[in-house]
């Protein structure tokens, strides 16, 4: 059953005993506590169309990233999470401060980064994720499992965020925290179940944190609330969850990416790891209000009907200034300066039935139903016409040039884009062999309407870019269960990503192109025995691109969809217990990223921009023998050669990072208290981290971490 959220009580447990009535004991609590707080992955995670599903069970390969690692790892923000993954390598938003996700070479946009399943319900650039109970990461296409993502990214993979909820347990936990070099916070979580049947749960979360980070003159805030109220019918038939969030975060003075100019013909030296090459009047103030309706029932044991509703109010601000690199060697530079108001509010829902039934010797599990989106965002710029010179290296303070060249009306931002997204879905998984061969078959029905206005200083500008396509994503997927802990799985599910609309540097101009299908085909295996998990993933996806043709002997030329990027690679996850108090999470990838059908052939079997050909993740945690509660914690981040152009002439070297950490658990009046410290970067190595759509980020400096958990 799709999003459970809440199982119902199980009364002979709530019996009190009559031969154990002892309170526990110290020791007893820090298990308990250990236990619960302890690093956390598990294989599987909530499938869009096909709903939870146990990794080991399904021809996909998703992970889930519990809550408690968020906590023990004191992770800010999504990517500092997602750092655990071999997978995903995170960048900056084109000239901003917002954090973009790289999963098989290809980009997961903030737009599209779903929450229990919908799209457009996540604050776009910076995530709290403080908020939620797991974050999880499908690795691979999901045009059929989710629809196609608002933005048009989440061709390589999908990140999904599932909201916490009230267990049996209650919880009351106070958490304070700092982060070098000058920034605290803390948070509180609350948990209750009320009613004779538990029926009723509610859960509240506050954190927040302001100060300097390990950036010089970076200063970051964030504040984070949420609420969810559940209820469930007392035979658990009928199940309910209402969620309530605000979000703010903001960046000032923060180090932007760095831009290279067509004249630079080699990359810059790092800078120092925490010197900070950016204005200190540059900001962003990101304020959201989101939420959700989930509804469940089933009409039977094998018939569930379920709906969910979210929606999205965005109010967003900032003036940016990214520098251009013009000289290498002595990292002369020039910066700008544009500031923008944006404005967005989505609504998002999807409906469906699921049933099992049998025909002969064969089980059916059938999926079927609908999803809509409507997306409105408003905007405006105002951007200087000077670009005053800088440096990276020794970066000098000036005042923001005049931004005299406005677009919209920057008080009071129109739509500049409308986007409309529908679509409908069907799906049999067969399984047959007393499960252990299962064959899942589908399609989903996909309509993208979307239209952009010019920016007008006097209210709503002219329609310029409309959009009406719609195309179908078929899906096809094995699973071979050779024992009940092991699977060998096959798929192939397409992608999918609004098409182009000619430039007016073609002939073709306003030409409309259908919506880009991705193709993937992958094979894998799993091990899987609760406590340990591993996974191995072959796949090949195949991405269309359009550019100019020249129409030979007249000077102009044509927009044709005819470029391909098609990407192979090998994955291996490893997650779990090793040995009794020896933990693992972690593993590698292996990417060529191969540009075919280039413009005149230029730049055919040249490596795409931004794209590893390896990366790898080691976590390592060990439970000290001698020392009850207390865990040592060792990550090793090495990630391989970048291409920095498409020319395939620059490059960023292979670069690794170290992180050390540390944890101890006890207890003061039978409460348990868990102290955390950590180092990341330790030796304070400085790196291009990513050259992902040609600008360059530099890596985080050594960053000192502290915080105290308890429970009240």
């Amino acid at each position: 059953m799709p999003n459970q959220t809440q199982v119902a009580p199980n009364k002979a447990a709530a019996a009190p005993s009559a031969a154990k009535s002892s309170a526990p004991t110290d020791e007893e609590i820090i298990v308990k506590a250990k236990r619960r707080n302890q690093m956390e992955v598990t294989s599987g995670g909530q499938l869009g169309a096909l709903g939870n599903k146990k990794g080991l069970d399904v021809p996909f390969n998703i992970r889930s990233y519990s809550s408690s690692m968020i906590l023990n790892q004191q992770s800010q923000t999504l990517g500092q999470v997602l750092e655990n993954d071999p997978s995903v390598r995170t960048t900056y938003g084109y000239g901003n401060f917002s954090e973009m996700f790289v999963i098989r070479g290809f980009a997961v946009n903030g737009d599209d980064v779903a929450i229990n399943g919908l799209y457009g319900i996540t604050p776009r650039q910076l995530v709290s994720p403080q908020l939620y109970d797991s974050v999880q990461v499908l690795n691979g296409a999901s045009a059929f499992l989710n629809g196609a993502a608002p933005s048009g990214s989440a061709i390589g993979g999908n990140i999904n965020l599932m909201f916490k909820h009230a267990t049996d347990a209650p919880i009351t936990r106070l958490t304070g925290d700092y982060t070098s070099s000058a920034m605290g916070g803390g948070s509180i979580d609350v948990g209750r179940r009320f009613g004779t049947e538990k029926q009723f749960g509610v859960r509240l979360n506050v954190a927040g944190q302001s100060g300097e980070d390990s950036i010089n003159n970076e200063y970051r805030h964030s504040t984070a609330l949420g609420a969810d109220f559940d209820w469930h019918s007392r035979d658990n038939s009928t199940r309910i969850s209402m969620d309530m969030n605000y979000q703010n975060q903001g960046v000032d003075g923060g180090r932007p990416g760095l831009m290279l100019s067509s004249s630079v013909t080699s990359v810059p030296r790092p800078v120092a790891p925490s010197h900070n090459f950016g204005q200190k009047w540059a900001y962003n103030d990101l304020n959201y209000i989101f939420g959700m309706l989930n509804i469940e029932h089933d009409l039977s044991k094998n018939v569930t009907l379920y709906g969910a509703f979210g929606a999205l109010n965005a109010n967003e601000k900032g003036n940016y200034s990214s520098p251009t690199l013009t000289d290498a060697a002595t990292g002369a530079a020039t910066a700008g300066s544009m500031y923008v108001p944006y404005n967005q509010t989505n609504e998002s829902t999807r409906a469906g039935v699921r049933a099992h039934f049998r025909t002969g010797f064969i089980k059916h599990e059938v999926n079927a139903g609908g999803s809509a989106l409507w997306e409105d965002s408003a905007a405006a710029y105002a951007m200087a016409l000077t670009s005053p010179t800088t440096n990276i290296y020794k970066t000098p303070q000036f005042a923001s040039p005049a931004q005299t060249f406005v677009g919209g009306v920057l008080n009071d931002p129109q739509t500049t884009n409308w986007t409309r997204l529908y679509s409908l879905f069907f799906s049999d998984t067969m399984s047959f062999l007393n499960g252990r061969v299962a064959l899942t078959g589908g399609f989903r029905y996909q309509n993208m309407m979307i239209n952009g206005y010019n920016y007008s200083t006097t209210g709503r500008g002219s329609l310029s870019t409309p959009y009406n396509q719609d195309a179908i994503t078929p899906v096809v997927g094995l699973v071979i269960h050779p024992t009940r802990q092991t699977s060998i799985y096959f798929n192939r599910i397409e992608g999918m990503s609004q098409g182009d609309t000619a430039p007016a540097s073609a002939q073709n101009v306003g030409q409309i192109f259908p919506p880009y299908k991705s193709a993937q085909y992958e094979i894998g295996a799993k091990y899987d025995i609760g406590r340990f998990s591993a996974a191995l993933a072959f796949y090949q996806i195949s991405r269309p691109n359009s550019y100019n043709v020249p129409i030979e002997g007249t000077g102009y030329s044509v927009y044709k969809q005819d470029g391909l990027q098609r990407n192979r690679g090998i994955e291996l996850t490893v997650n779990g217990e090793i040995l009794p108090g020896l933990r693992f999470n972690g593993g590698g990838t292996l990417i060529d990223a191969d540009l075919r059908h280039t413009a005149g052939g230029l730049q055919n079997g040249n490596s795409a921009i931004g794209i590893p050909n390896y990366t790898i993740n080691g976590n390592l945690e060990y439970d000290l023998p001698f020392l009850k509660g207390a865990t040592v914690v060792g990550r090793v981040v090495n990630t391989g050669k970048q291409w920095v152009n498409t020319a395939n002439t620059l490059h960023l070297p292979v670069w690794t990072r170290f992180d050390l950490a540390a944890r101890y658990t006890f207890t003061t009046y039978h409460k348990p208290v868990t102290l955390r410290f950590g180092v990341d970067n330790i030796a304070n190595t400085r790196y291009w981290s990513s050259s992902f759509n040609g600008y360059l980020l530099e890596g985080l400096p050594r960053t000192f971490k502290f915080s105290f958990t308890t429970d009240l």
